[in-house]
């Protein structure tokens, strides 16, 4: 594999783009905490059936289909310490938007993204230790309170907010939940356009075959989400995105935590990019499908 660009690289540490990310992330779960109660949380946990069928899939059959994967593929080490650290970082932070955007509930995806927020305290840990067992070239760990520090901050903190404000002030939530969630997107919109200009360049730095692997999971992951969602219901399309939508804000920490963010950061970039431009046709298809065939 090429060594990736110095300049990419720091482009792609700029203490201004991760500043963009931290504020776009925040305003998203203020705006998604703004708009919900602590009822429509719950209400996803009150579903026995829905919820062990969505754990199932984003916990253990997505990273079950990474290690068939990395021993099918015979991956550089860098690639598969990448595509390690993304199965095993569930809950990306902007999974709910992701799939508003196919068609998704937003209550069932927000409660979704807060299950898995929490559940990542200990099944990231856990996940990652039984990469390092099955793989030599993987010996990366992090600790509980790591991965919880991260996810307060980034993800709990601000829905927390939000929901304590439609609790106690539901007219003011109601005044400031259009303006956040402007504000929200637009920061979304600009982020991905920076990621995009900043991670094309180091898709290049990549083989085939990783490509071709990281292609691969991401067309299995929609497949196990898409199939374990209820037949009759818009919750296919917001697990298949859950499936799809690894945590990539953690699994950069963890990288930068055992200093190997360089190797990582093509492979880390390069699922991000393939797995947005394979998600818009499903997104697209997805919605057509709901209107044709409403629940």
């Amino acid at each position: 594999m090429t060594k990736p660009s110095i300049n990419h690289l720091t482009a792609m540490h700029n203490p201004l783009i991760l500043m963009l990310v931290t504020v776009t992330i925040f305003f998203l779960m203020l705006a998604l905490g703004s708009k919900l109660s602590v009822d429509d949380i719950l209400c996803f946990w009150r579903k026995p059936a829905l919820v062990l069928r969505a754990l199932l899939a984003v916990l253990l059959l997505v990273p079950l289909e990474v290690i068939v994967l990395m021993k099918f593929f015979h991956l550089l080490p860098e690639v598969t310490i990448g595509l390690a650290l993304l199965a095993s970082a569930p809950g990306a932070p902007l999974s709910t938007k992701r799939a508003q955007i196919a068609g998704g509930s937003l209550v069932y995806a927000a409660s979704l993204q807060l299950t898995l927020a929490i559940l990542a305290v200990f099944v990231t840990p856990s996940t990652l230790a039984i990469f390092d067992i099955l793989f030599a070239d993987i010996s990366q760990k992090v600790a509980i309170l790591d991965v919880a520090r991260q996810v307060i901050i980034v993800q709990i903190l601000p829905v927390s907010l939000g929901l304590f404000i439609n609790k106690f002030a539901p007219t003011f939530a109601q005044k400031i939940a259009q303006p956040l969630t402007l504000i929200a997107d637009s920061l979304f919109l600009v982020l991905v356009i920076l990621v995009c200009i900043f991670g094309l360049p180091l898709l290049y730095k990549l083989w085939v075959l990783p490509l071709e692997a990281i292609a691969i999971m991401v067309i299995a992951s929609l497949g196990i989400g898409h199939a374990f969602g209820r037949l009759d219901h818009d919750s296919r399309s917001t697990l298949a995105i859950f499936c799809v939508a690894r945590n990539f804000g953690l699994a950069l920490f963890i990288a930068i935590l055992n200093h190997v963010e360089q190797q990582v950061i093509p492979t880390l970039v390069a699922y991000l990019i393939l797995g947005t431009c394979i998600c818009v046709p499903y997104s697209i298809w997805n919605k057509r499908r709901l209107a044709e065939n409403p629940s």
